[in-house]
């Protein structure tokens, strides 16, 4: 579907000088002389190199629909991920370097949704947050009281974060798999 130049948004994913890109980050500029136009950083989908691109309105770029089909996740071996499609029970093995930086939060059974283009796994996307067990936690330090403070804890899975004061080791906490920093305490 071709769209205007203008129109692209954050994690819009479009055909690009022969190659299939997603948009980071964009940003309108309107110089004092000449014409507006959306600066625009794109990543690619396959191998992850980025490329700052102008886009102007008369332009037009072709927008690429995913198909996105959830699955659930099974075990690794070795750099190798294996997830189970939920309706017909067919099983996909993907290297973890399509799920990247958030590989650290799969856990078994866990619900992904998988994208592809023309039948090729493009890209798995984790949930926005996780529930994990706080391993270690840093005792409170005295007085710390006039701001909100934050100490330094483990996860389960061996990540280091910040939780609040009242966060002691052995409680379960939300935690963001984008960044690995704290939402809330779990309510289970």
């Amino acid at each position: 579907m071709k769209i205007n130049g203008n129109s692209i948004r954050p994690g819009n994913v479009v055909e690009h000088k022969g190659r299939l890109w997603r948009a980071v980050r964009i940003q309108h500029t309107q110089p004092g002389k000449g014409g507006a136009y959306l600066q625009v950083e794109l990543k690619d989908i396959r191998d992850g190199t980025k490329l700052n691109e102008r886009f102007r309105s008369s332009e037009s770029v072709e927008r690429v629909r995913l198909d996105q089909k959830p699955y659930q996740y099974l075990f690794a071996d070795g750099d190798m991920l294996t997830f189970m499609d939920n309706e017909s029970y067919e099983q996909v093995t993907l290297n973890q370097d399509l799920v990247g930086e958030p590989v650290r939060f799969l856990q078994d059974g866990m619900e992904v949704t998988i994208e592809s283009y023309e039948g090729e796994a493009i890209s798995v996307m984790l949930p926005d947050t996780v529930v994990m067990e706080i391993t270690e936690a840093d005792p409170v330090v005295k007085g710390q009281t006039a701001s909100s403070s934050y100490k330094p804890a483990v996860l389960e899975n061996g990540i280091r974060t910040m939780v609040p004061p009242h966060i002691e080791a052995g409680t379960r906490v939300v935690v963001n798999t984008a960044d690995a920093s704290y939402v809330e305490r779990a309510k289970d």
